[in-house]
C-alpha cells in the first residue's frame, strides 16, 4: 500500500510559478510510474503529466506542455511538478498518483492505483 502526500500548492498570480511535491511512503517508490492530475470545480479529473519509474520518460497533456515539468527523486521517494507561466485556467486541485503499470501514456485516472489527497492551486488574473 502506497501513501502519497502532496504539498506546495497556493495562490499565485498569472505568469508566476509553483513547484508541487508528492512524498510517497509504504511501498517501493522506484517501482511505480507516477502521474499528476488536476480537477477544477464542476469538471472531471484530468491528466497533467506522468513519469516512468526511472525518470527517463515523461508525458504531458497538450495544455501544459512547455510550461510544466515533471521529475522525480527516487532517493527521496518524491515526485515533483514544476509549473511555470501559470494561467487562471490552471486553477484546480492537483493530485499525484502512482501506478504499478510501466506504460506511462495512459491518461485515464482509472489506470492509477494510489492517490494523494490533493493540493489546491489558485491562479489569479
Amino acid at each position: 500500500q502506497v501513501q502519497l502526500v502532496e504539498s506546495g500548492g497556493g495562490l499565485v498570480q498569472a505568469g508566476g510559478s509553483l513547484r508541487l511535491s508528492c512524498a510517497a511512503s509504504g511501498g517501493t517508490f522506484s517501482s511505480y510510474a507516477m502521474g499528476w492530475f488536476r480537477q477544477a470545480p464542476g469538471k472531471e479529473r484530468e491528466f497533467v503529466a506522468s513519469i516512468s519509474w526511472s525518470g527517463s520518460s515523461t508525458y504531458y497533456a497538450s495544455s501544459v506542455k512547455g510550461r510544466f515539468t515533471i521529475s522525480r527523486d527516487n532517493a527521496k521517494n518524491t515526485v515533483y511538478l514544476q509549473m511555470s507561466n501559470l494561467k487562471p485556467e490552471d486553477t484546480a486541485v492537483y493530485y499525484c498518483a502512482a501506478t504499478s503499470r510501466s506504460y506511462i501514456y495512459y491518461t485515464q485516472p482509472s489506470r492509477y492505483n494510489y492517490w494523494g489527497q490533493g493540493t489546491q492551486v489558485t491562479v489569479s488574473s
